[in-house]
Order: structure tokens, then sequence, then C-alpha cells
């Protein structure tokens, strides 16, 4: 039996642990949203495990099983005559089997692993044969949908196609949908009878699944139990008194034709169990055969000297079991209102909406760039505790292989791919291998460049010819080219200036300074 005046020593020490993690946990403030997320999942996991030993001191000290006497007559003084210490050699040869049975545990154990928990990201990395680089698994990539951006925005696509197939629901885009529940409505223009039917309640049970789950996913240190339980209470009273106007319409139309034609909304037949809006109506309906009938019959029922006494309409009679059907859509309605306008959904929703107008002015190309990149670019694992300092004189992580940038460290991975710096060109010219467009334009008209070409006999003012060859095969083929092409212009100048005689006669330049030296002309 193990002390319970230790075991309650060793639970404080835990609770003051785990207390001390918490405030270096929450003492962080990173800027990116998944870095927020992690942090937050992680304070809310500590905060678990805190309420976790706080019951246990609770039940410890209630001692229900009776322990602490025991105990404690255990360590007083023993009986005269008894061994004053057999109760500590008991114990110590205990703590003696312990460590025998387990010679390697390590005392820092506990402290190890709440250290992990407070600097750890939970990000894996594996190392598949036949791949140069590692595989890095983040664990929070399976908590969030794509969409969601890890936590950062709502993803209710679901939610807005089962409302869209919903019978007499009005028809609106995804935008116009996050606009509706940003105003904290789940619907729009539906009467009671179309709220009466299992897809309603489908529809209404499938949002509020979806935003108690992104709470517990992207918000976990938000109490928002406390306010779902306040506005169940909200929901019962207002239930029981028929304050919900918006679902007590038929119940309240009955009542209206019980009191006949008094108000002027409608006149019930007591005969025919039948209520009609207009007095036209009415008459007419009293001079048919069908109501005259039931009228015989109910008098003839009742005694010929009796007035018939009056009768409730059926809708009255089931309006007991028709509240029973719609009281669980209603309240489920009721809460998913109440968390439409807690902080910080509606700031969510904005962002959502934005993020969804960003993405639909995207050509098809751009959001495959995007989701290339995002599949490109693994996670990087950081550590959100570490100092500047000490990140300088660590080895930098850099599996991408990112050129690095002024402060000694890889350049951004949007900046690498803007760039273009993932592409490399060889050139054979100067033997040099360049990364990147503008770099490769750029090295054309460098020193080593220019100096490869004059040492195949190419001169400086033919060397713009070859700008953009980068094979020396190519370069010799054009500086042929150009030689014959520039004796051919040096013929061709020859021929193209010509000279006229006394008598004449047109001759070329070689013709006519011939002619003339051997003295014909």
């Amino acid at each position: 039996m193990d002390s319970i005046v230790e075991t309650q020593r060793s639970a404080h020490e835990e609770l003051e642990r785990y207390e001390q993690a918490l405030s270096e946990v929450l003492i962080q403030n990173p800027t990116a949203q998944k870095n927020i997320t992690r942090r937050d999942r992680k304070a809310a996991e500590i905060l678990d495990r805190i309420g976790g030993l706080r019951k246990e001191l609770v039940d410890f000290y209630e001692d229900l099983p009776g322990l602490r006497p025991k105990e404690l007559e255990l360590l007083s003084a023993p009986a005269p005559g008894e061994d004053d210490l057999a109760e500590f050699y008991v114990r110590y040869n205990k703590i003696k089997d312990f460590h025998q049975r387990n010679p390697g545990i390590n005392s820092r154990q506990f402290i190890n692993q709440v250290d992990d928990l407070v600097k750890g990201d939970g990000i894996q990395s594996y190392t598949v044969e036949g791949d140069e680089e590692p595989t890095i698994i983040d664990p929070l990539d399976s908590v969030f949908s794509g969409e969601e951006a890890h936590g950062k925005y709502l993803d209710v696509y679901l939610n807005h196609s089962q409302y869209m197939n919903l019978r007499g629901a009005t028809r609106l885009s995804y935008i116009a949908y996050l606009e509706l529940l940003k105003s904290g409505k789940v619907e729009k223009n539906l009467d009671l009878k179309e709220k009466s039917t299992p897809g309603y309640l489908e529809y209404v049970q499938t949002l509020y699944n979806y935003l108690i789950s992104f709470f517990e996913r992207s918000l976990p240190l938000v109490n928002l139990q406390a306010r779902l339980k306040t506005a169940e209470e909200n929901f019962r009273s207002a239930w029981e008194s028929g304050s919900l106007k918006e679902w007590e319409a038929e119940s309240s139309s009955s009542k209206k034709a019980v009191s006949g034609n008094s108000d002027g909304n409608g006149i019930w037949c007591q005969y025919c169990q039948k209520s009609y809006s207009k007095q036209t109506v009415y008459d007419a309906h009293l001079n048919s055969d069908k109501h005259k009938k039931k009228e015989a019959a109910s008098k003839s029922s009742n005694g010929t000297n009796r007035s018939p006494a009056p009768s409730v309409p059926v809708a009255s009679s089931s309006n007991s079991s028709t509240r029973n059907k719609i009281e669980q859509a209603a309240r489920l309605t009721y809460l998913i209102q109440q968390i439409l306008t807690y902080p910080p959904i509606p700031t969510k929703l904005s962002d959502t909406r934005n993020e969804t107008e960003r993405k639909m002015a995207l050509t098809a190309r751009e959001r495959e760039t995007e989701l290339e990149e995002q599949e490109e670019a693994p996670a990087v694992p950081v550590d959100l505790g570490q100092e500047d300092d000490e990140d300088d004189d660590e080895k930098i992580y850099n599996p991408l292989k990112l050129p690095l940038g002024w402060d000694g460290k890889p350049i951004p991975y949007w900046l690498y791919k803007l760039h273009g710096l993932g592409v490399t060109f060889e050139c054979e010219v100067c033997q040099q291998s360049i990364q990147g467009r503008r770099a490769f334009d750029k090295h054309f008209s460098e020193g080593k460049h220019l100096l490869a070409l004059r040492s195949f006999a190419i001169p400086s003012n033919a060397q713009v010819h070859f700008r953009g060859i980068t094979k020396i095969a190519d370069v010799m083929a054009l500086a042929d080219k150009l030689k014959r092409e520039g004796r051919s212009e040096l013929a061709m100048l020859d021929k193209a200036e010509e000279f006229e005689d006394e008598e004449g006669n047109v001759y070329d330049k070689k013709t006519y300074f011939d002619l003339k030296k051997q003295g014909l002309l």
C-alpha cells in the first residue's frame, strides 16, 4: 500500500509543474495561425491534466476509504516493546525492491515529459528508403480541412448544400449563406411546416455538431459549454412560456380559430371542424348539403331541444404532439443562434467570406499553383520557446535547399517560387549552373561568359548575336553562319555600286576599274 501522504505530495508537485508549464505556453506569442492553434491546443491539454490532478487531490483529502488515519497510526510512535524502526525498514525494503525491478529509471522522467510538452510541436520526421528528403508529418494537418486553414476559417459547404436542399428554402450563394450565418440566423423565410420536416432537423443537427467541433479543435480555451448551459436554460423557460413566436405560429392560429370571428381572422365551423377565412365562404358553406347533414346528425345525437356544445378544433387537440416533434429542431436552432453570435465566430465568418471572394477571383491556374505550393512546402519544425541567439548557433533546418538571404537564413518559400529559383539553367560556354531566369539572363553580359565567347574567336561586336545560346555546338554553328553571311554581304556591296562610261554603258565597280586599268575605256 502506497503512502497517501506521499501520493498527495507527488500530486502537488505535478500540479505545480503543470502550472509552470502552462504559464510558459501562454507567454508564447506566435503570429502564424497554425502556431496559434497549436499553442491553444497545448494549453488546453495541460489544463485537462491540471483538472484531473485537482480532482484526485480532492478525493485524497476527502479520504472516503479512510486511509489517512491508518497512515498516521503507522507513522506515530509504536506501542511499548515494539521495534521503533520496523515500519521504516518495511518501507525502505519496498523502495529498494522497486529500484531493483526498475534499474534504469530516470528521476527526471516527468520533468522531461513536461519540457517536451511545452517545447515540442508534435511534428515527426520519417526517412523513407530511396527518398533524398525526409517525410515530415504534422498531426495538426489531419485535424482541420483545407478550407479551415488550421482554424482560421469556417468550412460550411456541407451545411450550405443541406440548406439548399430544404423544401421552401431561399436560393442563396455560399457568400450569401455566410452573411446569413453572420447575422445570427440559420434559415430565411421558412415557415413552421417546412421547419418541422426531418430534413430541417438533420440540417440544424449537422450545423450544431460542426460548430461544437470547430470550437473544440480550433478554440479549445473558449468556455463554450457555460454559454450553452445558460442558453439551454433560457430556451426551456421560453419554450414552456410560449415566447418563441416563430415556433408558436400553429398553436396561435388554432387559438384564433376557436374564438370564431371575434378578431376577424377566421370563422370556425363547429359541426364540420373546419376554419374559414372569409364570411362569404362561410355563408356558402352553411348552405351546402354536407354541412346540413353534419348539423342534423349532431343535433339528433345531442337532442333537438339542446344546443350543440362548442367543439375544440382538431389542430388544438394535436398541438401538444406537434410541439413535441418540433422541440428538438427549435432547441438546436436556438443554440446555434447563440453560438453564431458568440465571439470570435462573427469575425471568423467575415474572414471566411473575404477568403472565399479572394479565391473566386483567382484563375484556375492560380488555384493550382497555390495547391502545389501548399503540397511542396513541408511543415518546418519550429521551437517557439527558443531564443534568437540559440537559433543562430544551431544548425539551420533547410530541407528544400533554399538559397540563403542577407541574414544567413533560407529565404521564404514564396520568394523562392516568385523568382523561379527552382529552375536550373546549364551553360556549356562558361560552364556554369544558374538558378532562376533572372540570373540566367543576367549572366550573358557578365565577364566570364564574354571571355568564354572570345576564346571561340568571336569578336566583341558580334557577341550580341549569341545572347541566349548555351550550347558550344550552337555557338560554333552561329559563328560560321555569321561569317558566311558577312562574306556574302561584302560581295553584294561590291556589286551594289555601279559606274557609267562616256558612252553610257553601266558596269559594276570591279569590272569598271579592271577595264579602265587596261585602257579600254
